[in-house]
């Protein structure tokens, strides 16, 4: 039997995916196909490469993003996303698909075209990067004669790669959308980020019919986008959440199958 987990973006917020990924292994859930876009492609691939939940931690707490030395030159962004290009080739054995224990795809937009494009094979680590690259901070990536930036541009929650592979599919959504009063909206920018978050919201909210189980930890709405500080709390909030979404499936799951021994003995059975 085989199980997709698909994974969105969210920056910080999708170190709650790593508790996600703790949360399947205790309740010993065995993904053998990933899909993601930005953080959750990289959560993706670190998981598809065997890391474990402690290394891909320490991972996200040992990189510095804002320092100096990542600052972009002459580059459409204000850090340039291939200087983590090392940080990244330390993490892995080699820089290809192939090393990957589990199937992977990950979700990058083509800024050329303005399509999707779906890498599974070939270097893995600018497909990464570019995926995660969110316009306007990280300059986009070039590979393949074309420029690549953040998949969650054309799909944030991309499960569709899943469907023809995966009998069932778990998902990780990190974007939960906050409740705001009407006078937080009080300058221009303001209004177009949240037509931005709302329009977002919905397309991802349209893919999640396609999953058997999806998470959504609430408490992420107080965290932002750079919540590097909070890598620990988030971390927490991911596993917490996920523990009693699949306590109560697995709990959910057994009623009914109960359920069927009453249809088809006339009496209820105690037996899990």
């Amino acid at each position: 039997m085989e199980t997709g987990l698909v994974l969105s973006g969210g920056g910080a917020r999708g170190v709650a995916q790593i508790g996600l990924i703790k949360a399947l292994e205790e309740f010993d859930i065995e993904v053998t196909h990933i899909s993601g876009s930005s953080a959750g492609a990289v959560i993706g691939a670190m998981y598809a490469s065997g890391a474990s939940v402690e290394r891909m931690l320490d991972f996200f707490k040992s990189v510095p993003i804002f320092h100096f030395k990542r600052y972009a030159r002459n580059k459409p962004g204000f850090i340039d996303t291939m200087k983590f290009y090392k940080d990244f080739l330390n993490f892995y054995k080699e820089d290809n698909f192939s090393i990957l224990d589990k199937k992977l795809f990950v979700n990058t937009t083509n800024l050329g075209n303005g399509k999707i494009e779906i890498f599974e094979n070939g270097e893995l680590i600018r497909p990464l990067l570019a995926s995660a690259s969110i316009p306007g901070i990280f300059t986009p990536v070039a590979f393949n004669d074309g420029l690549y930036a953040d998949g969650g541009i054309t799909n944030n929650f991309p499960v569709k790669p899943l469907i023809p592979f995966c009998d069932h599919i778990i998902g990780g959504y990190v974007n939960p959308l906050k409740e705001i009063e009407p006078n937080g909206l009080k300058h221009s920018y303001q209004v177009i980020t949240r037509a931005y978050q709302i329009s977002l919201d919905h397309q991802c909210h349209a893919n999640f019919k396609d999953c058997d189980l999806v998470i959504i930890p609430r408490e992420l709405e107080n965290h932002g986008l750079f919540s590097l500080k909070n890598i620990d709390k988030i971390f927490e909030i991911g596993y917490q959440e996920s523990r009693k979404v699949l306590k109560n499936h697995t709990e959910k799951k057994r009623k009914l199958s109960n359920r069927k021994i009453f249809n088809l003995f006339g009496k209820w059975s105690n037996s899990n």
